[in-house]
């Protein structure tokens, strides 16, 4: 899953959750069952997520999402598997690869 994001440093929850095409309330969920998203917050209580937040949150999307695994697995793949990141990577630089390739496909047509 590619997300449209620009570069910055800190991301509001509703940028995270338009990105990611779920609701704010989906990402503050996951904020209490995951502990490896840590939101940084301001005195008004508003979270503002890093690159790195995106990255974990990516991971856990694709375990929830498209994986279908529960959140108590989910949890126990994060804590188990060390390289779920770079599967994750992978399958994201494969997604687009194809995209690309579908896009050269349909202007030779």
């Amino acid at each position: 899953m590619k997300l449209n994001l620009p570069e910055k440093l800190y991301y509001s929850i509703g940028e995270v959750a338009k990105a990611f095409n779920v609701n704010t309330s989906l990402i503050r969920y996951w904020e209490q069952e995951f502990p490896i998203i840590k939101p940084t917050k301001n005195k008004k209580g508003n979270r503002y997520f890093t690159p790195n937040d995106l990255q974990n949150l990516q991971i856990i999307y694709h375990l929830v999402k498209e994986k279908g695994y529960t959140l108590d697995g989910a949890r126990v793949a994060l804590t188990t598997n060390s390289k779920i990141s770079e599967t994750v990577s992978m399958i994201d630089r494969l997604q687009y690869v194809k995209a690309e390739l579908l896009k050269l496909k349909d202007s030779l047509d």
